[in-house]
């Protein structure tokens, strides 16, 4: 039951972006969570990654709709304590900008259980960087 739990709530992350839902990702998150996503700066804690209002305005930077796609995704229990990986896809286009883009990248998602409840302690994300000397982001890689 405790794997189905998870992969619901990230079923259910995966429809909030896609429907711009702030409120919905935000209450997915323990207080104490530590976040490194693709976005300085290197690390967010609590709050910062709580925040309906950050997320609304981090959704306001996109025109037309956002396209996020959660793929082999694997799930790990052990008690209370469980975590995920998989490789997501964000699509969308930034405001005033020609077209959109679209970007594979990877995520590993820590979550403990509290009172019967799954909750995000920890995100990373991230993208592979060639290293041929330019150190360029790889995001044009596709699973």
């Amino acid at each position: 039951m405790s794997e189905q739990q998870i992969r619901d709530l990230m079923a259910a992350r995966e429809a909030a972006m896609a429907a711009r839902d702030a409120s919905t990702l935000g209450s997915h998150y323990a207080p104490d969570v530590v976040a490194f996503t693709l976005a300085p700066p290197l690390a967010q804690r609590g709050a910062d990654v709580i925040s309906v209002e950050a997320r609304e305005a981090w959704f306001e930077t996109f025109e037309g709709p956002i396209e996020y796609e959660i793929q082999d995704l694997e799930v790990f229990l052990g008690g209370d304590i469980a975590y995920c990986h998989a490789l997501n896809r964000l699509s969308a286009r930034p405001k005033g900008a020609p077209a959109g883009f679209s970007l594979w990248f990877r995520s590993t998602v820590c979550f403990r259980r509290e009172g019967g409840e799954w909750l995000i302690t920890h995100v990373h994300d991230s993208t592979p960087f060639h290293m041929d000397g330019t150190l360029r982001a790889a995001v044009d890689l596709k699973p």
